[in-house]
């Protein structure tokens, strides 16, 4: 087993988090505290030239101190593969940069092991991943027909409408089956995106909150459970959901053993589930949250056991 000295982050800007509910910050100092260099860096600073993947770097160092949270050294290029690990953490939305981005770092998976798995991360898009298991799914229309979404709203009675390649609960809508938005609803959709949407069975335990499950290799090590806001169907964090500490089912428990085998599979060593009620919604592989929730309210400390992980692999 290789010792890791250097870990390259690929991350949106450090200067734009907040440290509070952010995963990758979580990651990132745990990493520090074991002794490992930190890089940073943006997926614009990533270059492929003559077979080799370079990035403009520059060295991090972290705080847990709210507005004084990093410090970065001098940009240097280098050559991605000289580093150990790198976690591949940019937020969505998955589009054609994220995807190119995956291309790139595939050069140099798994001499230098990328977390999570890049060719596996652009084929498993989190909306779409999730329909291998249907059956743990409630009912989902992936399309961009206007007959087919109106059909399913008419079955369904109440639908959500959301892009297949969103994150955040951004662009999510709740339609009822007289909702007489539909319409315009459908022509902003297909003036924004090009990709079809995902409607899917409104389910009205969200009321009662949207539970995030996380797992590494596979298996669950914490959940947390949101609460949208009383006047907004999202329960994301990012939109107003509030967090509250939970456990985890037997319908839950049946859901993460069902998916574990093809997390294995697919190298996937972090990932976080969406569960309401009985019904799993998403599974999350780009930059899956919560950790630092989990933390907060007594769980497990999942940026060490992600690491634990990581240090096995390498």
């Amino acid at each position: 087993m290789a010792k890791i000295k250097n870990v390259a982050v690929q991350m949106d800007h450090v200067s734009t988090i907040n440290i509070a509910g952010d995963s990758t910050f979580a990651m990132s100092i745990e990493a520090q505290s074991r002794g490992y260099k930190l890089f940073h860096y943006t997926p614009d600073r990533l270059s492929l030239r003559d077979g080799t993947v370079y990035a403009t770097v520059e060295p991090m160092e972290l705080r847990d101190t709210k507005g004084d949270h990093y410090t970065l050294g001098t940009p240097e290029r280098v050559d991605l593969s000289t580093m150990d690990v790198v976690l591949l953490r940019q937020d969505p939305p998955f589009d054609m940069s994220y995807i190119t981005s995956t291309h790139l770092l595939e050069r140099i998976h798994p001499r230098t092991l990328v977390v999570n798995d890049p060719a596996w991360v652009r084929n498993s898009p989190e909306k779409i991943f999730v329909t291998e298991f249907a059956d743990l799914m409630p009912a989902t229309l992936i399309t961009r027909d206007p007959a087919e979404i109106r059909r399913f709203r008419d079955e369904m009675g109440d639908m959500i409408l959301k892009p297949l390649y969103g994150n955040g609960g951004a662009g999510v809508f709740h339609s009822t089956k007289d909702d007489r938005n539909l319409s315009s609803l459908l022509e902003m959709f297909g003036q924004m995106f090009r990709e079809p949407f995902i409607a899917q069975q409104y389910l009205p335990d969200v009321r009662k909150g949207d539970k995030r499950i996380i797992l590494v290799d596979g298996e669950p090590v914490g959940a947390i459970n949101r609460v949208p806001a009383e006047h907004d169907a999202r329960s994301n964090m990012h939109a107003g959901g509030r967090p509250e500490p939970t456990e985890l089912t037997a319908r839950e428990k049946e859901i993460c053993a069902r998916i574990g085998p093809s997390l294995r599979e697919r190298g996937f060593l972090l990932v976080g589930i969406d569960v309401i009620g009985d019904y799993m919604t998403e599974i999350n592989v780009t930059s899956p949250t919560g950790i630092r929730e989990v933390k907060k309210f007594g769980g497990a400390d999942i940026a060490a056991l992600l690491w634990d992980a990581i240090e096995k692999k390498r």
